[in-house]
C-alpha cells in the first residue's frame, strides 16, 4: 500500500495520505505479528504431540500469569474434562500429560480387517435407504421408473436354442453374484424412491436355493406393492405354495411349445410335463393372470399359434406372443420372425372377436380379448412396432 501511495503522490506528503500511510504500517506490523505468533504456537503444540516436548502449553514451568502464542495463561492446570472435551490436547503423548494420564500410550490404529471397508459401504447403502424416501425416480422425457428387474443368477437349467448357444457361456464366479443381502438392499433403496413392483429374473431364478429367502424380506418393504417371477417352470410346481406364501404375487412362465418332443428339441432338455404342470398349479393358486410366455419362429412353432390361444378359453392365461429376437449364438434369421400383424390376423381368421383391450401407457405388449375366453392374448412387438415410449423399467444384473 505504501508503495501504491507513493506511486500516485510523488513529493510532500498531504497530512491525509500521511495518516492513511501511518494506518497501513500498523496493519502491516499487526499481521507480521500475529503470523509469526500462529507460526510459534503451531510449532510449539506440534513438537508437544510429536515428541512429549518439555515446551508443552499445559505444563510449561513458566511464571503464572505469562501468555503463549495465542495469549492463553500459563501454568495453570485444567480439569480432565476439560481435556477429554478437546481432541487436540487429548490427542497429547503421556509425557506431555503425566500428571493426568500416569501409564497411558497412545495405540496405533489398527488397519482394517478384510471386508471391513465393503461391510461398511453396506451399512450406508442400508442407511441411506432408512432415511427416508426421496421421490419417484423420472428421467428427461418425463416417464417415471417404478418398475425394477432384477437377475439373481445367469444359470439356467435349461439350453432354449433361441437363447443360449449350444456350447454354453461362461459364468460369473458365485462370490461375485449378488448376495441374498445386497439384493434387498439394493431393492429397498429403489424402493425408498418410487418403486412399487419387483421382477425376479434370471438365468433361472428358481435354481437359487434361497429365493424363497429373498422374497420374504423383499415383501417386507413398505411400499412395495408387486413382486413377480419370470420362470421355465420346470420346478416351480415344487415350491409355488411356499413362495406364494412368502409373497410372490405374480408368476410368468415361458413355454414355446405344447408337444413334448419339439420341447426336448427346443430347450435341450425333457420336462414339458413339469411345466405344464407348473402352469396349473399357478392357476389352482389363484394367480389371475398366469402369464405363458412363447417365442415365436417361423417353421418351429408358429404352427401351435391357434392351440397356445385356446389355452385361454378356460383358463385365466394370458398368452404372449413373442417376436423372435436376435441373441449371441442363437443363429437368429430375420426368415424366421413372425411379425405381430401376422400372428394377429391368422388369429383373426379362427377368432374374428378378437379385440383390442386398453392398455396402460407403460405397459410393453398388445393386449387383446377374445368373446368367451377367461383369458386373454397378448403380442409382444420386438422387432416390427416400437414399444418402448411409456418405458417405466429399469434392470440390475446380477
Amino acid at each position: 500500500l505504501r508503495w501504491r501511495i507513493a506511486l500516485v503522490a510523488p513529493g510532500p506528503t498531504p497530512p491525509a495520505l500521511h495518516r492513511m500511510w501511518k494506518v497501513s504500517g500498523l496493519v502491516a506490523t499487526h499481521a507480521r505479528r500475529r503470523v509469526a505468533s500462529s507460526t510459534a504456537s503451531w510449532l510449539r503444540w506440534s513438537g508437544g504431540v510429536a515428541g512429549g516436548s518439555a515446551h508443552d502449553s499445559s505444563t510449561s514451568h513458566e511464571p503464572h500469569g505469562t501468555a503463549d502464542g495465542r495469549g492463553r495463561q500459563q501454568g495453570k492446570q485444567r480439569s480432565p474434562a476439560h481435556r477429554a472435551n478437546s481432541p487436540v490436547r487429548h490427542a497429547r503423548t503421556a509425557a506431555s500429560m503425566p500428571k493426568y494420564d500416569e501409564g497411558w500410550e497412545e495405540k496405533e490404529r489398527e488397519p482394517p480387517a478384510p471386508g471391513e471397508r465393503v461391510k461398511a459401504l453396506r451399512r450406508q447403502l442400508r442407511d441411506e435407504a432408512i432415511a427416508g424416501r426421496s421421490g419417484p425416480l423420472e428421467d428427461t422425457f418425463g416417464r417415471r421408473h417404478n418398475y425394477l428387474r432384477i437377475s439373481l443368477t445367469e444359470k439356467c437349467n435349461l439350453r432354449c436354442l433361441y437363447c443360449m448357444p449350444e456350447e454354453g457361456i461362461d459364468l460369473t464366479a458365485k462370490d461375485e453374484l449378488l448376495s441374498a443381502d445386497e439384493v434387498v438392499r439394493i431393492a429397498r433403496l429403489f424402493v425408498a424412491n418410487g418403486v412399487d413392483k419387483i421382477r425376479l429374473t434370471g438365468g433361472e431364478p428358481t435354481v437359487r436355493p434361497d429365493l424363497e429367502e429373498i422374497i420374504r424380506r423383499l415383501r417386507a418393504l413398505t411400499g412395495l406393492r408387486d413382486i413377480a417371477i419370470t420362470t421355465n417352470g420346470l420346478t416351480l410346481h415344487r415350491n409355488l405354495d411356499a413362495l406364494q406364501a412368502a409373497g410372490l404375487t405374480h408368476v410368468n412362465i415361458s413355454l414355446d411349445t405344447l408337444v413334448p418332443p419339439k420341447f426336448e428339441l427346443l430347450t435341450r432338455r425333457r420336462g414339458h410335463d413339469r411345466v405344464l404342470k407348473s402352469i396349473d398349479r399357478a392357476v389352482e393358486l389363484g394367480y389371475d393372470p398366469v402369464k405363458v410366455n412363447v417365442v415365436l419362429m417361423r417353421g418351429v412353432n408358429d404352427d401351435e399359434l391357434l392351440d397356445f390361444v385356446e389355452m385361454t378359453r378356460e383358463k385365466p392365461i394370458n398368452v404372449r406372443f413373442i417376436e423372435f429376437m436376435p441373441f449371441d449364438g442363437n443363429k437368429f434369421e430375420e426368415k424366421k420372425v413372425v411379425s405381430y400383424c401376422e400372428a394377429k390376423e391368422r388369429i383373426l381368421e379362427k377368432y374374428p372377436s378378437l379385440t383390442r383391450m386398453r392398455d396402460h401407457k407403460s405397459e410393453v405388449a398388445k393386449n387383446y380379448e377374445v368373446d368367451g375366453h377367461r383369458g386373454t392374448v397378448s403380442f409382444v412387438t420386438s422387432m416390427t412396432d416400437h414399444f418402448c415410449g411409456g418405458g417405466n423399467r429399469l434392470r440390475v444384473m446380477a
